[in-house]
């Protein structure tokens, strides 16, 4: 048997990692600025991480749902506490994907309808729903097609006000960031419009921070700095640093009931206690502050550098913009200055999405090989 081909791959084999150093198993030393998509939040194999993992794993690696488990409990409690969501309820899941094909089915069981709005150049996984609320005919195949889904330009108040008005919808669904589409952003007046509206229409708010959560845009959700408080928060890939989780905060005004959602693997214990160790380490080593203060940094050191037409983002969810296609760029970067980052929709994005705990030395590298590669 041999794999599926869908992945075009660089020759590069990735064997041992620590922070965001990679070794290749040839024994090159690689800087790693794209954290396998913003998974990476805390580093490769922080010592902290390995170690709850290691010692959940040799008391107990997984019992399903149908028994209590506290340590979901102390999850949700700390991820109240941390991220200022205390009045929302914590399911958990396996990935991003998963995470919004169920806040986008919460949103259905909550009105009645079937509709829903989306955002040009939006990514939301590549499942069912979630696929068919992506902007990317390409990965979208009839059987996802079925669902009815409104693209709307992001920021334009009149298309939004006219489509809300029609009482058709079950949600909005918004990155606060978007990530694949290539780092644009919901203005805080039309975040702010949206959420006004879909309270008058009885319209579910999800706020998709599967990428831009857990402090990487310099706050703990990207939506955060908008003013605005969603029906649903999904998250996934920095949660777990590596390990598949994924979940929604669900606003307590929605009510639970057996059965309504559902998981095998969601929230089992290994999944739990990387996830809690994610969150003891960005407070315990203030990562979210440091994302804040590193992302002024790196744009101060983008603007030395003329050929950058423009720095997208916020924190360290950030982007640079040419006038040319980066693809060749990023190979540079990768096989010559032996440094990994993100290409994005917008083929004229270099995308940045390092783990949340480098310096400002790891930026000056950065800077000093893309210089090089430019």
């Amino acid at each position: 048997m041999k794999l599926f081909d869908v992945y075009p791959l660089y020759n590069v084999t990735p064997v041992k990692a620590k922070g965001i150093e990679v070794w290749d198993d040839k024994g090159e030393k690689y800087l790693d600025f794209y954290g396998g998509h913003a998974v990476i939040s805390i580093g490769h194999t922080h010592p902290h991480y390995v170690k709850r993992i290691k010692e959940q794993l040799d008391q107990m690696a997984f019992y399903s749902n149908s028994v209590q488990n506290p340590l979901q409990e102390a999850l949700a409690q700390k991820l109240g506490d941390l991220s200022g969501c205390e009045n929302y309820d914590l399911f958990m899941c396996n990935s991003g994907a998963e995470a919004n094909e169920n806040a986008l089915k919460m949103a259905s069981f909550h009105t009645g309808n079937s509709k829903v709005i989306a955002f040009t150049n939006s990514f939301h996984g590549r499942t069912s729903a979630a696929v068919a609320a992506t902007d990317n005919p390409s990965i979208n195949a009839p059987i996802n097609k079925q669902q009815e889904v409104t693209f709307l330009p992001l920021n334009d108040f009149d298309a939004f006000e006219k489509a809300i008005e029609s009482d058709e919808y079950c949600t909005v669904i918004l990155e606060a960031i978007q990530g694949v589409g290539g780092l644009d952003e919901p203005t805080t007046e039309f975040f702010q419009l949206i959420a006004k509206k879909c309270k008058e229409h009885n319209v579910v708010l999800i706020a998709d921070e599967v990428q831009s959560g857990y402090g990487r845009s310099g706050k703990f959700f990207a939506f955060q700095h908008h003013g605005i408080e969603p029906d649903i928060i999904s998250i996934a890939k920095g949660m777990g640093n590596g390990f598949p989780v994924g979940g929604i905060l669900i606003h307590e005004k929605f009510k639970p009931s057996y059965g309504l959602l559902g998981t095998t693997f969601g929230g089992n214990h290994l999944a739990c206690a990387a996830s809690l160790a994610v969150l003891e380490v960005l407070e315990s080593e203030n990562l979210i502050e440091n994302a804040s203060e590193l992302g002024a940094y790196f744009r101060e050191k983008a603007a030395e550098i003329p050929e950058i037409k423009k720095v997208k983002g916020r924190g360290l969810m950030i982007g640079l913009e040419f006038d040319f296609e980066v693809a060749d760029l990023r190979k540079k970067m990768i096989l010559e200055q032996h440094m990994f980052t993100g290409s994005a929709k917008n083929k004229k994005l270099l995308r940045f999405l390092p783990a949340l705990n480098i310096t400002k030395e790891d930026i000056d590298l950065f800077f000093e090989a893309l210089k090089k590669a430019l």
